[in-house]
């Protein structure tokens, strides 16, 4: 690449995941923190150890432990499957003491349609480099906990348990927790984003479409690993019924992608830092970059017709309601390049490294006109996307690896 900087960026960044964010049990089991926070978030957790996958091939220690991952997220799911964050174990801590959630085991009970979606493409992407039937068997029997899950919530409002109730803040849901009104649409409803904020409409339009993507690979796994035809065409129906809701109801005006809708007209025409977005489809669907949907949804996203694009003198990017309005997430930005051409991936790659604040790691967001002002300090997830962007600037990315199994 021209310069060691990159070399040794990627090297602490790579490091400071696999030393300080996973913590091996003595009975071989993993758990994975965020960094600042001592609990594991699915997608967070998932999203770490994507730039790990390649390096699978080459390493019994690496695919151990990934394997050993994949066990526990599934271990999760399976006591609460509308959670998006857990304990190591069951210790009653939470974020919030309020939350109606009473599960010893749940740091926090938003539910959110990724939290299921990246579970399942983690163990995919390691399956498909390993070779190894048994890295699914944690999924064969939990698999169908994520289609019926989400089938239930096609039909929110008559068929779900869930509600979410937190004392005093804004994260309450609508309408004593079960979140504002929606028609049916074939889509699956999911109360908070990515970034766990509350939707504002409650059909997720990325998530939804990651939540296809998802599918199509428990069909995959059904078929070739667990000769289950019946999940696997359940789960085949299933993406078809979202993804025609998708093209019926998401889509805003000049065929533009919406963020969320909620099926009786309403549309919120935005993109938000966190994955799973519009800008990040290629990464979290079926939807290749080349796509004219995709196409016209970034030239959207990456343009002040977004109001959480941000221009800045030392960055320009996608920020987020989560954090101070204008500061840009190394998130997106990564995203970003990672998405685009060969030549743009080095020169957001060189961006991400100037835009550190002198700390030698990635925040979660940062002001683009003085980047030594961020937040979080240590945001494990911003690492491993730095990480997976110098993988794809070498020329090493997960499609490729994946590919070679296929």
């Amino acid at each position: 690449m021209g310069s060691p900087t990159h070399g040794r960026l990627f090297t602490r960044l790579m490091l400071n995941t696999w030393q300080t964010t996973i913590t091996r049990g003595s009975d071989g089991s993993a758990f994975v923190i965020t960094g600042d926070i001592p609990a594991m978030w699915l997608r967070d957790s998932a999203a770490q150890m994507r730039p790990f996958i390649p390096l699978a091939v080459e390493s019994v220690e690496i695919a151990a432990c990934l394997e050993a991952i994949v066990a526990k997220q599934w271990e999760c799911i399976e006591r609460a499957p509308y959670a998006n964050a857990f304990n190591a174990g069951p210790t009653n801590d939470s974020w919030h003491a309020g939350d109606l959630c009473s599960n010893p085991w749940v740091w926090e009970e938003k539910y959110e349609i990724d939290s299921l979606a990246f579970p399942v493409q983690l163990a995919w992407q390691l399956w498909r480099v390993s070779g190894r039937d048994e890295v699914l068997d944690p999924l064969r029997h939990r698999a169908r906990i994520v289609v019926d899950l989400w089938r239930t919530e096609q039909d929110h409002a008559e068929r779900s348990p869930y509600r979410f109730v937190r004392p005093g803040t804004s994260d309450t849901l609508a309408r004593w927790g079960r979140g504002g009104p929606v028609a049916r649409t074939g889509m699956t409803w999911s109360g908070f984003r990515p970034s766990d904020d509350p939707c504002t409409f409650g059909y997720n339009i990325p998530g939804n479409l990651f939540a296809v993507h998802a599918l199509e690979l428990v069909a995959d796994m059904a078929t070739e690993a667990w000769q289950d035809e019946e999940l696997a065409i359940e789960a085949s129906s299933l993406a078809d019924e979202i993804r025609e809701g998708v093209m019926k109801h998401g889509i805003g005006p000049e065929r533009v992608l919406a963020y969320e809708v909620d099926g009786l007209g309403n549309q919120l025409m935005t993109d938000d830092a966190n994955m799973p977005s519009l800008l990040s489809l290629p990464l979290t669907s079926s939807i290749s970059r080349h796509d004219p949907l995709y196409r016209s949804a970034r030239r959207f996203v990456l343009s002040q017709a977004n109001p959480q694009y941000f221009l800045g003198t030392h960055a320009s990017g996608v920020g987020s309601p989560h954090s101070p309005e204008g500061w840009v997430w190394p998130i997106a930005l990564a995203v970003q390049g990672l998405t685009c051409r060969t030549d743009d991936k080095f020169r957001l790659l060189a961006t991400l490294a100037r835009t550190d604040g002198g700390t030698g790691m990635m925040h979660e967001s940062f002001n683009p006109h003085d980047p030594q002002e961020f937040t979080r300090p240590w945001f494990s997830w911003a690492n491993s996307m730095y990480c997976e962007l110098a993988l794809a600037t070498a020329d090493v990315t997960l499609d490729d690896v994946t590919r070679r199994w296929q």
